[in-house]
């Protein structure tokens, strides 16, 4: 089975698709990622996934740069033959499942990870995502959605088409993520950061744009004494028109915020932290706060779709107002002092990380979908406009 995913930027198909593309391979199939090409495709490469390029493809708002991707991209399908097209992020999104429909590729399948609007957006946003999203639901045959926040509201506003919806849930290498495998990694990590045995350390990771929330966090820094130590993981992002300023950044750095970029070795950062936060205004299933959860450390995070699903407030973590460092603030400083109900906490998040964030069942609700739709063969796929997937759409499996 020929199995292609399809992502704005190859960083994608490493670091958030890479499970699903290797269980292809397990399996004796040939997985094949579509992206802009990067630094990441010769990693997949080394692990047997194949690559095409979309040298077009880009994060910035350009609308003739995505008119040349989907172009491309239609040259790939119609030179080569998928059984199955995965498509993934807004943009790839909709051209991929409208043209992996046109091209005849026996089975489109579509991740939201996370809707591009929410509910405190203005209407004319919400409208024009809802109304792309359905546009595009209608080519494909199956949706998998990360939220069942993002699931429910799909369909009641008849976004998706009766019975396409499956509920995906996320999850991550809870082997990998794992606070018994780094039982020294602490200390050592504090040291090479210079970091004291008396500070705590706040972490976070996630792209330096302006929708992580990272300027609330900056000025919710401010407001508690030295004692704490923010340590900020994540590359700078400047396709994005959210991207934050060199200014902000540069003002970060004079007070003593860490920002490390990109890292492979975050589960030892993770172990390095006391608290980790997560700051966000918009999420689909936060990787970041389910691997701290993973690690044993109490999250905060604010109240919006997708941290809901990680945090229980008061149970593994605390949840805030978004865009509101003061509250930032007050829930850090609520952790701090209170070693015991740190560690209650984080003990908590990584018994719900080992029962709800196992990513091999993510893959497997993956790979049954795929199979349900090529057994169904072209008549059944006709139907599934009309009949529910066997199960699948209730839950998560």
């Amino acid at each position: 089975m020929r199995v292609a995913h399809l992502t704005t930027v190859d960083t994608s198909l490493r670091y958030l698709l890479l499970p699903q593309l290797l269980a292809v391979v397990a399996e004796g199939g040939v997985a094949i990622g579509i992206s802009a090409p990067g630094d990441s495709v010769d990693h997949l490469a080394g692990l047997g996934i194949e690559h095409r390029p979309l040298a077009s493809s880009t994060r910035s708002a350009d609308l003739r740069a995505d008119l040349r991707a989907a172009a491309e991209l239609w040259s790939v399908l119609r030179r080569e033959h998928f059984d199955v097209l995965h498509t993934h992020n807004p943009k790839p999104g909709l051209y991929g499942r409208v043209l992996g429909r046109l091209a005849g590729v026996p089975v489109v399948v579509h991740t939201t990870h996370g809707l591009y609007a929410t509910t405190e957006d203005r209407w004319p946003k919400r409208l024009a995502v809802y109304l792309a999203e359905a546009l595009a639901a209608r080519f494909s045959h199956a949706e998998l959605v990360q939220n069942p926040e993002d699931l429910a509201l799909m369909t009641r506003l008849h976004i998706l088409p009766r019975g396409r919806g499956v509920l995906l849930g996320n999850g991550i290498d809870l082997e990998r993520f794992d606070p018994d495998r780094h039982g020294n990694a602490r200390a050592v990590m504090r040291r090479r950061l210079g970091i004291g045995d008396d500070q705590l350390v706040v972490g976070t990771v996630g792209r330096l744009v302006a929708e992580k929330g990272h300027r609330e966090l900056f000025e919710a820094m401010t407001l508690l004494d030295r004692h704490y130590q923010l340590v900020v993981v994540g590359p700078e992002d400047p396709e994005k028109a959210d991207a934050l300023p060199a200014e902000v950044l540069d003002a970060a750095r004079a007070r003593g915020v860490r920002l490390l970029g990109m890292r492979s070795d975050v589960e030892e950062l993770y172990a390095a932290m006391d608290i980790f936060v997560l700051a966000s205004h918009r999420e689909g299933f936060p990787r970041a706060a389910m691997e701290a959860a993973a690690m044993g450390l109490p999250v905060v995070a604010t109240d919006i779709r997708g941290c809901r699903e990680i945090v229980v407030d008061g149970d593994n973590g605390l949840l805030v107002r978004p865009r509101d460092p003061a509250a930032l603030a007050a829930a850090i400083a609520r952790l701090g002092p209170d070693a015991g109900l740190r560690a209650r906490m984080g003990a908590r998040g990584r018994a719900r990380a080992r029962t709800d964030f196992d990513e091999r069942q993510v893959v497997a609700r993956v790979l049954d979908t795929y199979a349900q739709i090529l057994q169904a063969g072209p008549s059944g796929r006709r139907r599934r406009a009309r009949a529910t997937p066997r199960g699948r759409s209730c839950g998560r499996g």
